[in-house]
């Protein structure tokens, strides 16, 4: 589903975004690490590494300290979701699609999940929400995004999916952004297999969160998802 997988990553990977964060005080990829982790709360960086999951370990902990003397974790993560309604009013073609039932929607499904596996979709969900319809319906797109996120790192520690070999299967290029710095051996036929089998019941497990919709809902969901998807376009 593009419209939860791939939208929200477009405000995170878009420069105004860091252009907000830096004018804050966050140095570049800090703020991305403070803005989505700062959903978290003032936790320790392990916490935040944990719920990051196929990212490095040194890069988020780096981040996570050097971070903390620019603004509460708070205000980052509140920074960070205004980054993403920036993107939206400047992005979204207003008349794609029905953004309040999108919005609407969504917020079904995360009103109804178990969080207990996703501490960063529960922050999330804690966030103040914008007042404008497209960036409400991509504000909870992007609780949708953390919630199979968390879905997926469960897939991907019961299939013996390592950090690292889920990004060099599933992305490679963006290795070096994720903070895998050093040149590594191409992931052999067996960890693929490994990967698609947690991919498969990642699917299965958002499912789940899914059915909070009827099956009506659901195909509704679906239809304003693929329209949300290319809305930018």
């Amino acid at each position: 589903m593009p419209a939860v997988v791939g939208s929200p990553s477009k405000f995170m990977l878009d420069s105004a975004t860091y252009a907000m964060g830096g004018a804050a005080g966050h140095d570049g990829m800090n703020f991305y690490v403070a803005g989505r982790g700062g959903a978290l709360g003032d936790v320790a960086a392990p916490v935040v590494v944990e719920e990051f999951g196929v990212f490095a370990e040194a890069m988020v902990a780096a981040a996570w300290e050097a971070s903390a003397s620019v603004e509460p974790r708070a205000e980052a993560a509140q920074r960070f979701a205004d980054a993403a309604s920036a993107w939206a009013e400047a992005n979204l073609a207003a008349d794609a699609l029905d953004y309040g039932r999108l919005a609407e929607l969504a917020g079904t499904v995360l009103e109804q999940a178990d969080l207990s596996g996703s501490a960063l979709t529960a922050g999330w969900r804690e966030l103040a929400e914008p007042s404008s319809a497209a960036a409400l319906a991509l504000h909870r797109l992007n609780g949708l995004r953390e919630l199979r996120f968390a879905r997926h790192r469960e897939a991907l520690a019961a299939a013996g999916v390592e950090p690292l070999d889920a990004v060099l299967v599933a992305s490679p290029f963006m290795a070096p952004l994720f903070g895998w710095t050093d040149t590594y051996p191409e992931p052999d036929e067996e960890v693929r297999s490994r990967w698609a089998a947690a991919e498969a019941d990642t699917d299965v497990r958002f499912a789940a969160d899914l059915a909070a919709l009827s099956v009506e809902q659901l195909a509704e969901f679906e239809e304003l998802c693929a329209l949300f998807a290319v809305a930018d376009g």
